[in-house]
């Protein structure tokens, strides 16, 4: 029963892929949206096979200081994949296959930042390193046993830090570094309302595989995530609603479609961990946040966050990381050794959940920002706004 529910988790996730590929389409104009389906597209391909190749060992076989596991079973060798995997119940090859759709959606999701901007060859490299020296460590370090952040107690239930801050702040780093931001000579880019909502659903379903299927199994805590990760995205949707009619007199679709997402974002980190309740009020929280910023904060910063990527996951992935520390309790979730702020455990999980946000900010931004210097030596990856798709190498 387990292992039907994991396969059933795994493929949709697997539809969230093309579902990112669709949503951000909507937001482009026409001329990049080729783009965007082919880069999303893409990472079935090259994410998919790093992962078979060398991701699933580096991140969840062997360890070595806590950081990253081994290179001792590459393509997977010496792996029993009928055997059960660790504590999981699970057998490996289900394990394997389910981390595989988040190894493979996390590229996606930054990779709107660039939509246009550089060359495949680019995008092609800088994905593999990003996956060999940023997610793999991560992944290890927060959802591996013997990882360091795993030990000392911080809590990712579905991946607030391993995929959604470690997107947003992959996303921010391509933006500003790689060239000018778009000159769109102040046109009104219209998009596409239907391909927004269509992304919207197919991201929204493919959000319970995420959350419920992190559980590892058909139990308390999936019943729990599918429960929070619902009223999560309902509360942050209307909320987003009450803050356009508010400060912008307008109801917009596309509006009300990303703050649903936001609320996906927001509950990630916690949905296992936290209450109806709790993930009704982390909604509304991630909301206020991410609206903040896309409408306001990014502006004053200046920065060229186009399709507001780290808008909507670094800034909700954050308060949802955070909001773990207030809102965990036991009463959900055995494995929370300390209540979370407001259910009388203290300051002790605020504490560390708010090191583990420093700490993956601080990493995934010098790896990023290390990777982009190397790679921006080694191609001239400038690509016109106007340059066709047979020109893409």
């Amino acid at each position: 029963m387990n292992e039907v529910f994991m396969i059933l988790s795994a493929i949709l996730v697997w539809i969230m892929v093309p579902g990112i590929a669709v949503f951000y389409s909507g937001f482009v104009p026409h001329r990049d949206v080729t783009r965007i389906l082919f880069n999303s597209f893409l990472m079935f391909g090259l994410a998919g096979l790093l992962w078979i190749a060398v991701g699933f060992p580096i991140s969840f076989e062997g360890n070595n200081f806590g950081i990253i596991g081994n290179f001792q079973h590459l393509f997977l060798s010496g792996i029993d994949l009928s055997s059960t995997y660790g504590t999981t119940g699970l057998p490996t090859s289900v394990y394997l296959l389910f981390q595989m759709m988040f190894a493979i959606l996390t590229p996606a999701l930054f990779l709107g930042a660039v939509a246009s901007r550089v060359r495949i060859r680019f995008i092609i490299l800088f994905v593999a390193l990003w996956s060999l020296f940023i997610y793999y460590p991560l992944a290890h370090i927060v959802w591996s046993s013997t990882g360091f952040l795993a030990k000392m107690g911080v809590l990712d239930f579905a991946g607030g830090t391993v995929i959604h801050i470690d997107a947003g702040i992959t996303a921010l780093i391509l933006a500003i570094t790689l060239r000018e931001p778009y000159k769109y000579n102040n046109e009104q880019v219209t998009g596409n309302p239907l391909w927004i909502l269509m992304g919207t659903i197919l991201l929204w379903v493919g959000w319970y595989g995420f959350n419920a299927g992190s559980a590892l199994g058909m139990n308390y805590q999936a019943i729990n995530a599918f429960f929070t990760t619902t009223i999560a995205a309902c509360s942050s949707l209307v909320t987003w609603i009450v803050l356009e009619q508010i400060f912008k007199s307008k109801v917009t679709l596309s509006g009300i479609c990303t703050g649903s997402i936001c609320g996906l974002v927001g509950i990630t980190p916690g949905t296992g961990y936290v209450t109806v309740f709790g993930s009704f009020i982390i909604g509304i929280i991630s909301a206020i946040g991410s609206f903040y910023f896309m409408n306001y904060l990014k502006y004053k910063l200046h920065l060229n966050d186009y399709l507001d990527i780290f808008g909507c996951h670094g800034v909700s992935g954050i308060i949802g990381s955070i909001c773990v520390g207030l809102f965990a309790t036991k009463s959900v979730n055995n494995s929370v050794i300390n209540n979370g702020l407001f259910y009388g455990g203290g300051f002790k999980l605020l504490g560390l959940q708010i090191f583990g946000v420093v700490f993956t900010i601080v990493f995934v931004s010098i790896v990023g920002i290390i990777i982009v210097a190397v790679l921006k030596k080694l191609f001239k990856n400038k690509v016109s706004i106007n340059q066709e798709l047979l020109n893409l190498a």
